[in-house]
């Protein structure tokens, strides 16, 4: 693409930027003011997004917290294949938010400890089933802790290939590519001007015109 293409477009990335700036530097914010007592919720909304509408993994979260999930003996599967708010997988979600519940002490204990974002995005892809680099990222982006790592959703990679930092979405994310694409898309939003989670937040918007978690 010839170089006047590739400013022009980011000349719009940054105009649109400009006008959504407050809203998504809000959204921010409440992402930082999420209190400790929140973060188990959050991460069982994050364990139920993938393959499935956030709007559902959102509800089906609610529903959960209102009946008690994380105080009691509950079986989180019926609220999983409600018709109108049906989560994909959810025999095998339903199993591991259960696991994540029982060892949700220990997740407890790493979430409060000194290390990097990057360690503690490890440590949990490794430990807690269902939660690869994207939604480990996902939830730490979501209680404030994500410090510049990139959550790369098909939203994320689409808007990367338009803009040219990358040829093509993969098939798959292995470790190392998703480490690899991350360092591009942080190198990228470096470049451009634009703080990574803010850069985030804004393509969210131009495939959903809504700034959602």
């Amino acid at each position: 693409m010839p170089i006047g293409s590739i400013n022009a477009r980011w000349d719009k990335l940054r105009a649109q930027h400009r006008r959504q700036q407050p809203e998504i530097r809000a959204r921010l914010e409440d992402f930082r003011r999420v209190p400790p007592d929140r973060f188990f919720h959050e991460l069982v909304y994050c364990l139920l997004t993938p393959q499935s509408s956030a709007v559902h993994a959102g509800r089906v979260q609610e529903k959960l917290e209102q009946f008690g999930f994380r105080e009691k003996d509950l079986n989180p599967l019926p609220f999983l294949r409600q018709k109108g708010t049906y989560i994909r997988f959810h025999r095998t979600k339903s199993r591991r938010l259960l696991a994540m519940k029982a060892q949700y002490p220990e997740i407890q204990g790493l979430l409060a400890s000194s290390l990097s974002a990057f360690d503690i995005r490890e440590r949990l892809v490794r430990q807690v089933k269902g939660l690869g680099y994207k939604e480990a990222t996902h939830f730490l982006r979501n209680i404030g802790k994500n410090q510049g790592l990139a959550i790369l959703d098909r939203h994320i990679l689409r808007n990367l290939v338009e803009h040219r930092v990358i040829r093509s979405i993969p098939p798959t994310l292995t470790r190392k590519r998703y480490l690899a694409l991350e360092a591009a898309f942080q190198r990228f939003a470096a470049a451009i001007g634009i703080p990574i989670d803010e850069m985030d937040l804004l393509f969210w918007s131009r495939q959903t015109g809504q700034i959602l978690k």
